[in-house]
């Protein structure tokens, strides 16, 4: 295993779970710092690690960016990348990483001054790119994302010291009750679960279709659920969804006829760049988890 640089302040993937109270801010920023985000949401958002917008986005860029994922779901070259992720049961796509790379489309969205200055107020400095994908979730089928924290992830496999990273989902389509929409446990943010069980050599292969390693029992998950509760998140396309890096989460399958699609940026603060993973035999690769700190400009 990969002996990590800098010390381990939440320690996971051990032969028991384990509860680590947070150790890191929330909201990074100094108070009064400027920014889009008002005073009263930061607070939101630091209580509850979460933060809602009701239109980030235009009707007219909501069909920009989803004719650009059906091009890019459509294309068999970029099928065949290994950047995309397909359902085990219908060979459909399910993911598509790195699409700040591989569009232009979707690079001058983290560019955009809506996204990136959020980005940059929440995490208190320059931010870079450490994760970008498409989620395409289809109709009649698609599956879920099981409960888990991205941070006990990254931290094991890619190596984030800090709970200093910030995700953006934003939707390309109706976010309804029924098809498979994000669930988020409030105020889960402010304890890490560090999971039981070692991570298998080239995890990320399995666990990008169907989680196992890294995700919490089903005893820890129910005292969660009954401490902090479950919000559902439904709004039109074009909104969207902040949360923080340690926020206990997960979506349901989508057996409506009506497709759940979004983009899914994560935000990384150039003061936490990665180190080598902190539980897991080697790094998973980059297009997952970023080794290019260059800030997003």
């Amino acid at each position: 295993m990969a002996t990590p640089t800098v010390t381990d302040l939440y320690p996971t993937r051990g032969a028991e779970e384990v509860s680590t109270p947070r150790q890191d801010p929330v909201v990074w920023s100094e108070p009064g710092a400027d920014g889009p985000i008002p005073p009263w949401e930061l607070e939101g958002y630091e209580r509850n690690g979460f933060l809602t917008v009701d239109q980030l986005i235009s009707a007219e860029e909501v069909e920009t960016y989803r004719a650009e994922l059906n091009r890019l779901v459509a294309d068999p070259q970029i099928r065949a990348d290994e950047r995309a992720i397909v359902e085990a049961s219908t060979q459909s796509v399910r993911s598509i990483f790195e699409i700040h790379k591989i569009s232009e489309v979707f690079a001058e969205l983290v560019r955009d001054e809506r996204v990136l200055h959020r980005a940059r107020q929440i995490l208190g400095s320059d931010v870079y790119i450490h994760q970008s994908r498409i989620n395409v979730k289809p109709g009649f089928g698609a599956s879920g994302f099981y409960w888990h924290s991205d941070f006990e992830t990254w931290h094991a496999e890619d190596g984030l010291a800090n709970m200093r990273t910030v995700s953006v989902s934003i939707a390309l389509t109706e976010n309804y009750e029924t098809n498979g929409g994000l669930m988020i446990m409030p105020g889960s943010h402010k304890t890490f679960l560090g999971c039981a069980g070692a991570t298998p050599k080239d995890n990320y292969k399995k666990s990008l279709q169907m989680q196992d390693a890294g995700t919490p029992s089903d005893g820890a998950l129910t005292e969660m659920a009954e401490a902090h509760g479950i919000k559902l998140f439904t709004g039109a396309a074009g909104s969207a969804t902040w949360f923080d890096c340690n926020c206990m989460h997960g979506s349901g399958d989508n057996i409506t006829p009506y497709a759940r699609s979004n983009v899914f940026l994560v935000f990384n603060s150039m003061e936490n760049a990665a180190v080598e993973p902190f539980a897991a035999p080697v790094r998973r690769p980059e297009f997952i988890g970023a080794r290019d700190f260059t800030p997003v400009k």
